[in-house]
């Protein structure tokens, strides 16, 4: 073989190693695009009370992926708000459904408190975390003997009935979550600075501007665990409970059947 044979025979082969490389194969291209549209699929699915979050809007998209990773089970380690939520909403759901309130502000007591009946700083207390006078305007006794913002029922009533008085105030269930959280004079000064009622397009404080971003990652850690690592958590934990049952039901049949014979032998010592 002259060398220009070589040389052409090497050129070929390194031709035919390229256009076989996986960076260039079109099926590797289809599935990055493949993976690339289910994701923006996913972030225009997100909403509150049927409003829509913009993910088209690169910052809104930053701030949404932002609160999801922070309550993805990597970040926060534990399945806590799973086990509060099937504890209490069965109770909050129907109070909700009554007042025709949207369901997805069964969610606002997970962000406001964990579900814990707690009292703030800044004198906010209960799972729907009121402060005193607004609880009183919203028809909860509050004063040295009797606090009814910890009452889940009562309190969750008295949510509805600020919540509809938000609603009708604003037109919009994104705005009246802003206001519950931000107070209603926040808000109102935001829509005669920017001449709308979009909470996503608005210069809220840091607190009240996530708070709806947050309300959604919660919703969506509640409803969609498997897409935020808490399915695969659960299945460890069950998995560890059940291999903890076994063992301590082998340590007692060991142990049941130790004093059996024990029993025995000093029954046959007995008998001699």
């Amino acid at each position: 073989m002259t060398k220009k044979h070589l040389i052409a025979f090497l050129l070929i082969g390194l031709s035919l190693c390229i256009r076989k490389s996986p960076a260039e194969s079109p099926n590797t291209a289809k599935n990055a695009t493949s993976t690339s549209t289910h994701h923006d699929m996913y972030y225009h699915s997100l909403n509150f009370s049927d409003e829509y979050v913009p993910a088209s809007d690169p910052h809104t998209k930053t701030k949404i992926k932002k609160e999801l990773a922070k309550h993805h089970y990597q970040n926060l380690q534990t399945n806590k708000l799973h086990t509060k939520a099937k504890q209490w909403f069965p109770i909050i759901e129907p109070i909700l459904k009554q007042y025709g309130i949207p369901k997805d502000f069964k969610y606002m007591p997970l962000v406001e408190s964990g579900l814990h009946s707690n009292t703030s700083p800044k004198g906010a207390s209960g799972h729907w975390q009121f402060m005193p006078q607004t609880a009183r305007d919203f028809g909860l006794q509050v004063n040295m003997s009797v606090d009814e913002r910890h009452d889940i029922k009562k309190s969750t009533i008295a949510a509805c009935k600020y919540l509809k008085f938000l609603h009708s105030q604003f037109k919009s269930w994104t705005l009246a979550a802003a206001a519950y959280n931000g107070g209603e004079g926040t808000v109102k000064r935001q829509i005669a600075k920017h001449n709308h009622k979009n909470y996503f397009k608005m210069s809220l404080n840091k607190e009240t501007a996530c708070y709806v971003y947050k309300l959604v990652a919660m919703k969506e850690i509640i409803e969609k665990p498997d897409l935020h690592g808490y399915d695969k958590h659960q299945l460890a934990a069950k998995k560890a409970k059940t291999a903890y049952i076994v063992k301590t039901r082998t340590r007692r049949r060991v142990k049941f059947d130790i004093s059996s014979v024990h029993n025995r032998f000093l029954l046959a010592s007995q008998s001699f």
